[in-house]
């Protein structure tokens, strides 16, 4: 069985969740299985391997779990994309629209050197928001983006409009 077939298989939908009309995609089952763990990891990488990836920037909460496993197959650093007011030293701050309202996420300010080679991860790319300030945070920060990686993407909502200028190194498992 193929790892898309098996991450499939250990997503539950949660109706109505955070509110009514939302169908959560929950990813908490597929990490119970070790094994299935390491081959999203290694799938997610697998495009990149020899893209010469300095660094895995991984977006609150849940790009903090896959994050640092990615970066652990890449040889690596890793660094987190938090909400505003998470983390405690000098940071780049981007704020992006929300279907109901608006957000803003950070990032250290000495997260890497200029000219560093990031991939960007997050469990979902739904509207595209959360991802297209990442990419604004690093290249903030001096870096450049080498694509994204997604557990689930959502493609009824056509989050990648908003990474067009990343569309061809963009990776996502399962898509609905």
């Amino acid at each position: 069985m193929n790892v898309t077939t098996k991450l499939s298989e250990n997503i539950r939908t949660i109706p109505d969740f955070p509110k009514p009309g939302i169908q959560f995609k929950d990813i908490t089952p597929a990490l119970a299985d070790p094994e299935l763990c390491d081959e999203l990891a290694e799938a997610l990488v697998k495009p990149f391997r020899d893209a010469g990836i300095d660094l895995i920037a991984g977006v609150e909460s849940r790009g903090f779990i896959f994050g640092p496993m990615m970066a652990q197959k890449l040889g690596c650093g890793f660094t987190p994309i938090r909400k505003k007011g998470k983390l405690p030293a000098d940071t780049y701050e981007q704020s992006y629209d929300l279907e109901y309202g608006q957000a803003t996420i950070e990032m250290h300010k000495d997260a890497f050197d200029h000219g560093r080679k990031i991939l960007i991860h997050d469990d979902l790319l739904a509207t595209g928001g959360t991802a297209a300030a990442a990419s604004e945070l690093i290249i903030q920060a001096g870096g450049s983006v080498a694509g994204f990686t997604f557990l689930i993407e959502l493609d009824f909502l056509e989050g990648r409009k908003l990474l067009q200028p990343y569309s061809n190194n963009i990776v996502s498992i399962v898509r609905y």
